[in-house]
């Protein structure tokens, strides 16, 4: 039943007995109000003749009196009964009619007893039948905190199969067979054959993982239960135990079905590890585990988990007999990419001219989620230009929109501070179009995007690489640097703008001598031992490496050598090309944006 009509139904209820208390109350009252008389007044009254008759009760004394001279309707009293012996006697002499009456208090036991007690029984009732059902469709009530929380899909409800999966080509692969034995596994039981109890899904996050679990789900036609790690532990204790154990009995009950644990890191966290113990989270591990021992593979249950942090898992959940697979999903290379834009390209309408190759290509490094959302975005600049197809600027703007932030033209530069962000930009570009094996120039721009970028160089490689040599990290380093010699050639003073080309150049330079061994002075010896993160793109914390204060000072000597002898290389290359930086800077200034193809015109010109 839907909340409104619950709540309507309990005021109705209400309004019911509010209705059914005042009935009994006017039923019970008589319809002509009695006087009430005090005792000694009723004695007068009786001494004086003007009592007709008197009922008497146990507790009261009901009567009429004489009607008064002029008045035909006789005047009713009660009076509380009073201990008195001589009263019959009294009434007798008077020749009052009296007679007894024995009360019924049924009605009024009804109305003062009965009938609160069934309201308030009514309402403790509907409190706690609240409690059990949850306010809401898809609500869970305190009663049920045990029980698990997985949203259930049925075959018919996935909707996903592997044609909605572009880009993990490996992945469906390795999936496939897990696919074949639900459909039929007599093929692998009737050789004694066992499929993996556990399959994990490793990969970066927006890669696919969720929608690959449910696209298996969605090819072998079986149930798809879902639910996230943080969803088994609550405040109580004990609670996250108690759902993965009615996690699994409700799998065994529709069988062959798929268990999917989104995030597992949640509670599959290395039990032990970091200076607080968590117990209520190693209580839900340790059921999981459990669990996962109990159940036999043959009737057709899979458990399948995703993480993007699989280096901090608990061992047990590792070993063979558990997550006993776990299947990579990577970001896509170029044809993934090309098809995972395809896939997401379908429904909406590109122009002649929207060439999602050129894209793909302009997008290495990108996950499926980020590839979604420049589609998204295509499409939404597209609407706001009220265009009625999706065009290749559109694409390439929702490009530049990811990579760089969006635009902010409402921030206004004086003059000063935008020819300074012109030559710092004309600058990276130059270094970068002569140095050979660097990044194409795609676009320079002195309009404001995200957060503190006054401008941006739009460096877009061409191709996925996968590894770097020496000579290519020191062009980096050098590219990064040629936006400050360019305002210090220019101005004679360099400013803040060049905080952040510093630091990654810092860092380039810092990973060439600790991690790489690209030091001569120090050898092929690395000293960088801090653990990063597998999957997570982050900044690792940094920690005391394990070498003298003799070692760190040569590491700082050869960080600065590296620095300044690629400061010195770009200083003395755009001294060369200051004709160029010029004529560069003055139509960015005048145009905003150049594009790189126009930045070699004018550097092949002088």
């Amino acid at each position: 039943m839907p909340v409104n009509k619950k709540i309507s139904f309990s005021v109705l209820c209400a309004f019911l007995t509010i209705g059914a208390v005042m009935f009994v109350h006017n039923f019970l009252t008589p319809m002509q109000m009695l006087e009430e008389l005090p005792y000694s007044e009723f004695k007068t009254l009786l001494a004086n003749g003007n009592v007709a008759e008197v009922t008497v009760t146990r507790q009261s004394l009901l009567g009429k009196l004489k009607p008064e001279e002029g008045s035909k309707e006789p005047k009713l009293f009660t009076t509380v009964r009073v201990e008195d012996p001589d009263l019959v006697k009294e009434l007798n002499v008077r020749n009052v009619k009296f007679t007894g009456m024995i009360e019924s208090t049924f009605l009024r036991d009804i109305m003062w007893w009965v009938i609160p007690a069934l309201i308030f029984g009514g309402i403790w009732f509907f409190v706690i039948r609240r409690l059990g059902q949850g306010l809401g469709q898809g609500q869970k009530g305190f009663m049920t905190v045990g029980k698990s929380k997985a949203k259930i899909y049925a075959e018919k409800d996935t909707k996903v199969t592997f044609a909605d999966v572009a880009g993990v080509e490996e992945a469906k692969e390795e999936l496939g067979e897990v696919i074949d034995f639900l459909k039929t596994p007599e093929k692998f039981t009737r050789l004694g054959g066992k499929i993996p109890k556990g399959i994990l899904l490793v990969g970066p996050p927006g890669t696919g993982k969720t929608l690959l679990a449910r696209a298996v789900a969605g090819e072998a036609g079986v149930t798809f239960f879902s639910i996230s790690g943080s969803e088994f532990v609550e405040m109580f204790v004990g609670v996250g135990a108690s759902r993965v154990r009615d996690l699994f009995e409700q799998a065994k009950i529709k069988a062959p079905c798929i268990i999917f644990i989104d995030e597992l890191d949640a509670i599959g966290k290395a039990r032990g590890a970091g200076p607080m113990a968590h117990e209520e989270r190693e209580q839900t591990l340790n059921q999981l585990l459990v669990e996962m021992d109990g159940f036999d593979p043959r009737i057709g249950v899979i458990l399948m988990a995703a993480t993007n942090r699989p280096e901090i898992l608990d061992p047990a959940l590792l070993r063979p007999g558990r997550f006993d697979r776990q299947v990579l999903v990577d970001r896509a290379d170029k044809i993934g990419r090309l098809a995972i834009l395809r896939v997401h390209a379908k429904q909406v309408v590109l122009g002649p001219d929207a060439d999602l190759e050129v894209i793909a290509a302009m997008t290495p490094g990108f996950s499926g989620a980020d590839l979604a959302n420049i589609i998204n975005e295509a499409t939404l600049l597209t609407v706001r230009r009220n265009k009625e197809q999706v065009g290749h600027s559109e694409l390439q703007e929702a490009v530049e929109r990811v990579v760089a932030g969006l635009e902010k033209k409402s921030r206004v530069l004086n003059k000063m501070e935008k020819e300074r962000v012109a030559y710092h930009e004309v600058g990276h570009a130059l270094v970068a179009l002569s140095f050979p094996g660097s990044d194409p120039i795609q676009k320079i721009s002195i309009i404001p995007r995200g957060i503190a970028a006054l401008g941006y160089t739009l460096q877009l490689p061409t191709e996925d690489r996968f590894l770097m040599a020496k000579t290519e990290l020191e062009n980096k380093i050098a590219v990064l640097l040629g936006g400050r010699n360019a305002e210090e050639l220019i101005f004679g003073e360099a400013s803040t703008g060049a905080q952040n080309d510093l630091v990654r150049a810092t860092d380039i330079a810092k990973s060439m001598i600790k991690s790489y061994g690209m030091s001569e002075k120090l050898g092929t010896v690395t000293f960088d031992r801090e653990r990063q993160p597998l999957l997570m793109q982050i900044q690792a914390p940094l920690e005391k490496g394990d070498y003298s204060e003799e070692t760190a000072r040569e590491i700082d000597c050869e960080v600065r050598r590296i620095i300044d002898e690629q400061y010195d290389r770009v200083k003395w290359l755009l001294a060369e090309q200051k004709r160029a930086l010029i004529e560069g800077a003055k139509v960015l200034l005048d145009r905003e944006v150049i594009s790189g193809s126009e930045l070699k015109a004018i550097m092949d010109k002088h």
